[in-house]
This record gives C-alpha cells, structure tokens and sequence, in this order.
C-alpha cells in the first residue's frame, strides 16, 4: 500500500465544488475518475479543503492510498492527459482546455492525511475596483464599481490577525463545529492597478465556512465607507454573524496553499509581510 499527496489547480466555474455531490460535476470526481483509470483500481481521495461552487484553487492539496504500478512521478502526467479529453454526445473523444490539473504527486508517510496533516492554509481573494465592467474577469474576481478605500482596508484586515473566536465570520450551513476559534497569522491587502484588481491574501490554521468570503465582503464594506475598521474587534467580540458584512461571492476565492511544513509557513507569512500597496 502507498501513500499518495498530490497538488492540484482548478478554475472552479463549471463544477459544483470540490466535494462529490449526485448528478453534479465536481473537482473531486473528475480527480478520481482518472486516477482510477491511471492506478487501474478505484481510487478515492481526500481533499484539504471542501471549497464551494465557482471557488478557483492555486494549490488545493489530496491524498490516496492505494496499490499500482505507474511511477508516482508520472500519476500526473497521465492524469492530466486524460482531464484534457471529453467525449461529446456521440461518445467521440476531443481534446479540450483542462479545467483542473494535477500539479505534482509525491509519496508520503502511510499515516499521512491531506486534511489532518494540514498545519495551515493561505487564500486569495481578488476585487476587481473599477467603474467599467469585465466580462473576461467575472468569474474570477468580485466586480466592484465604486472606488475602494485601500488604506482603511488594510487597518481593518490587521484587527484580523491573532487567535480569536470568528463565529460572526462563519456562514450558516456549514458543519456543525466544537469550536468557532481559529488563529489568522497573516493577512495582507495590496494594489494591481494595471488590471484594477485590489488582492487580500489571508493565512490560517483553519477557516470556518464562508469565512474568507465573510471578510472580504466586510473589508469591501469598510473600503466603501459603510463600516469603519474600529468595528472590526467589536464585531468579533460579540460573535454575530449580523454585525459582519456581506458575504462576497465565491468568484473571487482561490485556495492558493496548504502547508505541511512549518518552515514554508512562516516563509509564507514573512512574504506577505514584504509586499508593497
């Protein structure tokens, strides 16, 4: 038996989430599928993250074990081939623009869990600031018209850093959890004013459901003048979920990177800190 980690990219638009769901096309069971074709046994995988409907990933980390004989070094370059192939409605095979890939596969310890492994992870989230609309970026940053106050944005994203309990940051719906506490090491808001576009990045040992969307939608809010960022310890203080702002669309996230070693955590973290408005 092995033990398998892979890393995986997608755009998240024409799947209904990670998460395998009944007559719905999904991230995991178009990574299964092929695995199963290439390991030549049914695989199933486990994901670090079960990320919705339209979120995108940079860095979504899965593993599986099972018994083959392909060299775990070329799992994905026979995935991939296979991800690239559709078959129309008379079951003929073209090739077409992979929305999901397997980045690299790697053996690991036969105790090793994608999701219990995970020390951290770091999110995305992309703002598109601009009064003239993209259609080539709507599914793939949050469009906001109205110009966006930076600098009272990265205030209010520093109250998020810390060891808190973010119950007014968690969405309803999700699975019932023993605890709302979650520590945020780092967040960190810049500018790329060539493509309009206003960057959150975020990282976590953890995030409740719809959490980072949550804050996103509440820094929008704040850069709109509609919340100040002094708001921001009140409001996790008294941990509901009607004082935090609106919740941003799902567009707009992108799971960049789970973390297994603490030494690329802090590295990731220290960057963050050295990025420029």
């Amino acid at each position: 038996m092995r033990n398998v980690l892979l890393t995986i990219t997608y755009d998240g638009t024409n799947f209904c989430g990670w998460q395998i769901q009944p007559n719905q096309r999904s991230v995991q069971g178009e990574i299964e599928r092929v695995l199963s074709i290439v390991c030549d046994r049914t695989i199933r995988i486990n994901g670090a993250s079960r990320t919705d409907a339209g979120v995108h990933a940079y860095g979504q980390c899965a593993s599986f074990q099972a018994d083959f004989s392909i060299p775990i070094d070329k799992i994905p370059v026979a995935a991939n081939r296979l991800l690239a192939v559709a078959q129309d409605r008379n079951n003929k095979k073209r090739r077409i623009s992979a929305d999901a890939a397997i980045l690299s596969a790697e053996e690991v310890p036969i105790d090793f869990h994608a999701r219990f492994n995970s020390l951290g992870k770091k999110y995305i989230y992309k703002i598109r600031n601009s009064h003239k609309p993209d259609p080539f970026q709507r599914n793939y940053s949050y469009s906001v018209g109205k110009t966006l106050d930076i600098r009272v944005m990265k205030k209010a994203a520093a109250s998020f850093v810390g060891t808190f309990d973010f119950k007014a940051f968690q969405a309803a719906g999700g699975k019932e959890l023993e605890s709302t506490v979650r520590t945020v090491y780092g967040t960190q808001i810049y500018a790329e004013p060539a493509s309009h576009m206003i960057i959150l990045e975020i990282i976590g040992d953890g995030f409740l459901y719809n959490m980072v969307r949550i804050i996103a939608g509440t820094l929008v809010d704040i850069g709109l003048g509609k919340k100040t960022p002094d708001e921001i310890p009140y409001i996790i203080s008294k941990k509901c979920r009607q004082l935090a702002g609106h919740t941003a669309p799902p567009n707009g996230l992108y799971l960049a990177e789970v973390f297994y070693k603490k030494e690329r955590m802090l590295e990731a973290i220290k960057m963050m800190d050295g990025k420029e408005e």
